[in-house]
């Protein structure tokens, strides 16, 4: 494993099952659309608006590949409906 000023990659190859392109995006939309938008004054406040963000926008409009690209919120009430009738 390759070492640089004495640290230590916890990774492995590029392209390998660490591949971070997923989260990457997540973290860039989470920067975009919270962390920048105003200046916090506790890091419960941020907590807060983070899950907020998470909850009530995120999970919301991100269609998922394997929801049969659904949101989990249309996912949850598709199956829902299907499971009491």
């Amino acid at each position: 494993m390759l070492t640089c000023n004495g640290l230590q990659g916890s990774m492995g190859k590029v392209g390998a099952c660490g591949d971070n392109a997923a989260m990457e995006s997540f973290f860039a939309l989470l920067q975009r659309n919270v962390l920048d938008r105003r200046h916090w004054s506790s890091r419960e406040e941020l907590r807060l608006a983070i899950v907020e963000w998470i909850e009530k926008t995120y999970h919301r409009r991100r269609r998922q590949r394997g929801l049969g690209r659904l949101t989990p919120v249309e996912y949850e009430t598709l199956h829902q409906t299907a499971h009491a009738a």
